[in-house]
């Protein structure tokens, strides 16, 4: 099986620790190696080495070679402009498939943590097993809700079909991205929700044949790039192109056209987290809702259910905090409620052409 890791967000929800020169998957938010290294050393030692790509910025492709050295240096694909999700995934999948179109592949992100290593590596190896059998599939994995988030994706299965390695696959029946409180209640209390976490499991052919079938406009363009793949010419064309391909999320130009009979569903408990935003990266840490993370020179009294982090010397203090998130990186401190995160990328997006510019 090759694996894809998408590594090229600025990662603005964790502003200002993430910035466009140091992404937060590039950083040591977690201890003494980058989300992106742990990314790749949990998929060790079922998926070799030269088995596994990244996709990244242009601008970041020396920092992924120089923190996976063991990646082979022409597996790191850098995209001379940001066109969301949509033309990165199928990128991916035209390269793919003119190496390997029938080897199944693996779709990850890099931002992400999961603590049941073993077995998330068993499902992907169960999935890759089921998609050598049955190449014009794809199946999604995903994570058992902990509780009735708003933030996240999530994605609606039905009945058990089979079960293979004690792992169960469900049929698909949907997607729905943030919904509000009310229906994410509802959706944890289903049985047949779960939080989609944008992995899945197909091979290179089918998915490049549902890019020509649903997206003809880019695949045209994703054609010609592919083509010049591991020839002379192929940065010329990746940097000519690419910027000329429509903007659109993967979601939009082909998860929403899948048939439903296509698409398997694997929901198991990996112990995921989304730590690209400060509280959900408090909520992967904490041992319980109520207690407080900390990070660095901190000192906290009478608070609960706070974040803390601190990059300096400096000693922060933190008094009578209830559900708050504190984070000092020496040039920025950021102060705000946990329920006011989403709101820090507009808020840096803002900053553009200000005085402050330099701090986005």
């Amino acid at each position: 099986m090759n694996i894809v890791i998408f590594a090229g967000g600025v990662g603005s929800r964790l502003w200002p620790l993430s910035r466009k020169n140091t992404p937060k998957q590039f950083e040591n938010i977690l201890g003494d190696k980058s989300t992106l290294q742990l990314a790749a050393d949990r998929l060790q030692p079922d998926f070799p080495w030269d088995h596994l790509y990244v996709s990244t910025g242009k601008t970041y492709v020396e920092t992924v070679r120089k923190q996976l050295s063991n990646i082979p240096s022409h597996h790191v694909i850098g995209e001379p402009m940001m066109r969301d999700v949509g033309p990165a995934v199928g990128l991916m999948a035209g390269i793919l498939n003119k190496k390997s179109p029938d080897e199944p592949m693996a779709i990850l992100w890099s931002d992400h943590l999961v603590k049941r290593e073993e077995h998330f590596r068993k499902i992907l190896k169960t999935a890759g097993e089921l998609i050598e059998k049955d190449p014009n599939k794809i199946i999604f994995v995903s994570q058992k809700p902990r509780f009735a988030s708003e933030n996240l994706g999530w994605i609606n299965y039905g009945d058990e079909v089979f079960k293979k390695n004690d792992v169960s696959f469900h049929s698909f029946t949907g997607f729905k991205y943030r919904p509000d409180k009310e229906t994410a209640q509802k959706y944890f209390t289903s049985g047949h929700h779960a939080w989609n976490l944008g992995y899945f499991v197909t091979t290179p052919r089918f998915l490049w044949n549902l890019y020509e079938q649903f997206v003809p406009h880019v695949f045209d363009g994703l054609m010609k790039i592919a083509d010049s793949w591991q020839t002379d010419s192929f940065e010329k064309v990746l940097g000519e192109v690419y910027p000329t391909l429509e903007k659109i999320h993967f979601d939009n130009a082909i998860l929403e056209n899948l048939d439903p009979k296509d698409s398997l569903v694997i929901s198991e408990n990996i112990e995921w987290s989304d730590i690209g935003a400060w509280e959900a990266l408090k909520e992967a840490l904490e041992e319980n809702r109520e207690e407080n993370v900390t990070r660095g020179n901190v000192l906290v009294e009478s608070s609960r259910d706070s974040l803390l982090f601190n990059y300096t010397d400096q000693l922060v203090v933190g008094i009578d905090m209830d559900d708050m998130v504190v984070v000092n990186t020496g040039d920025v401190l950021l102060v705000c409620p946990k329920t006011s995160v989403p709101k820090i990328k507009k808020l840096v997006e803002s900053l553009n052409g200000t005085s402050h510019e330099h701090l986005v």
